[in-house]
C-alpha cells in the first residue's frame, strides 16, 4: 500500500498503521535527532538519515494476530578515531523488526521467552526516537580506521631529539643489574 500523508513518525498509531498495511518512508538531518547529533561529531549535522517503516499484522495459526512494525534506516556517522584522533566515517545500516503487544504486563511476561524484540502498542507511538535509538546502539564501540594515514602526529613535547636522546639514557635495569654485582664482591 501506498504511504499516507496523514501518517507521522512522531505519533503514529501502531495497531491502525499495521492493519492497513503502510509504508512510510522519509529522511531527516542529523541536525533534527538531538542525541545523534551530540554523539557525532559536528560536521555530521547534514548528513542524513534515510529511514523506513512498514506496518504488517500476522496471523499465525492457532494464535492472536501480531502486530509487527519493520525498521530500516541508513546514514554515517561521524566519529573521532580512538587510534589517531582524526574524524572517521562509518556507514551505519539498520534493519530491525518489533513486535507489538497490548501492554507493559504482557511485554514483561513475553520477553524472556520471545526471539524478537517487543514493544508496548500505543496510539501516538514516536518512531523517530525509536530510529535514533537503533541508531545509537549500532555506534561502534571503539571507532577506529581500518588503517590511520598519516601515521599518529607526536604531540609538541616529542621532537625528535628528545626521542633519541630517551634512548641513549642508560636502561635503568641495566644500573640496578650492576648495583647488584657489586654487592656480590
Amino acid at each position: 500500500m501506498r504511504s499516507d500523508l496523514n501518517w507521522k513518525p512522531e505519533r503514529l498509531d501502531i495497531e491502525a498503521f499495521a492493519k492497513q498495511g503502510v509504508s512510510l518512508e522519509g529522511h531527516w538531518s542529523a541536525a533534527e535527532l538531538e542525541r545523534w547529533q551530540a554523539s557525532n561529531l559536528g560536521d555530521a549535522s547534514q548528513l542524513p538519515i534515510h529511514w523506513t517503516l512498514r506496518g504488517e499484522v500476522l496471523k499465525p495459526a492457532g494464535a492472536a494476530p501480531q502486530v509487527w512494525l519493520h525498521v530500516h534506516s541508513d546514514t554515517e556517522a561521524r566519529l573521532s578515531c580512538q587510534r589517531c584522533l582524526q574524524p572517521a566515517g562509518f556507514a551505519l545500516q539498520i534493519e530491525r523488526s518489533f513486535r507489538f503487544v497490548r501492554d507493559e504486563a504482557t511485554a514483561l511476561a513475553e520477553d524472556p521467552d520471545s526471539e524478537e524484540d517487543l514493544l508496548v502498542l500505543s496510539r501516538s507511538f514516536d518512531a523517530r526516537e525509536l530510529i535514533e535509538d537503533e541508531l545509537l546502539l549500532a555506534l561502534p564501540i571503539v571507532p577506529m580506521h581500518e588503517r590511520c594515514d598519516p601515521p599518529l602526529p607526536l604531540s609538541v613535547a616529542d621532537t625528535v631529539e628528545e626521542v633519541e636522546s630517551e634512548s641513549a639514557r642508560p636502561n635503568p635495569f641495566a644500573v640496578l643489574a650492576k648495583l647488584r654485582k657489586d654487592e656480590k664482591n
